[in-house]
């Protein structure tokens, strides 16, 4: 189910009940292409649950996105798109590599798809990419807790964040 909408999204989704799609594409995680793609399932679910239960909405919604970190998240876009490596985008960005990947998190947590395959296979092989893709695929974790105990020394943090971010854009988005 994380593969679909993460832990923040579904908490989001419980405190503010979106019934309409712009709604739901005001909650963090969910992009136009999830919200295209499974929007209307949750929404009706949603408004049932809300129906039902005699829920009161809150009618406003807060976008809680700085204009910087959106210009950060477009230009990072575009670098990925080049086939930029992680240093070259931390370099054009001002950001450090650490935060640019958490940034390509974020974007593909928000419904966005990218291919990151050339910064995969950069440091890993068709083998390693297939076993971690298989792991993420049959892991219940969202997160890379269970991924760092299972492959602690073969594959770096990074690697399994990276491999971890193609998996939900590839599988999810």
């Amino acid at each position: 189910p994380y593969v679909i909408f993460q832990d923040i999204s579904l908490d989001e989704m419980a405190i503010h009940y979106p019934i309409k799609e712009e709604e739901l594409l005001r909650i963090s995680g969910v992009g136009t292409g999830k919200a295209k793609k499974f929007g209307e399932m949750f929404l009706a679910l949603i408004a049932k649950y809300v129906d039902e239960n005699k829920i009161e909405r809150a009618d406003d919604l807060l976008v809680r996105t700085s204009s910087k970190k959106s210009s950060d998240k477009v230009s990072i876009i575009q670098q990925i798109d080049r086939k930029m490596n992680l240093d070259d985008i931390a370099a054009r960005t001002s950001l450090n590599r650490e935060a640019v990947l958490c940034e390509i998190e974020q974007i593909v947590a928000a419904g966005t798809k990218l291919n990151i395959t050339h910064l995969i296979e950069e440091s890993m092989d068709e083998d390693c990419v297939e076993e971690l893709f298989e792991f993420f695929s049959e892991s219940e974790d969202e997160g890379i807790e269970a991924a760092l105990i299972e492959f602690e020394d073969s594959y770096s943090e990074n690697e399994l964040r990276l491999m971890r971010v193609k998996f939900l854009s590839d599988v999810a988005n």
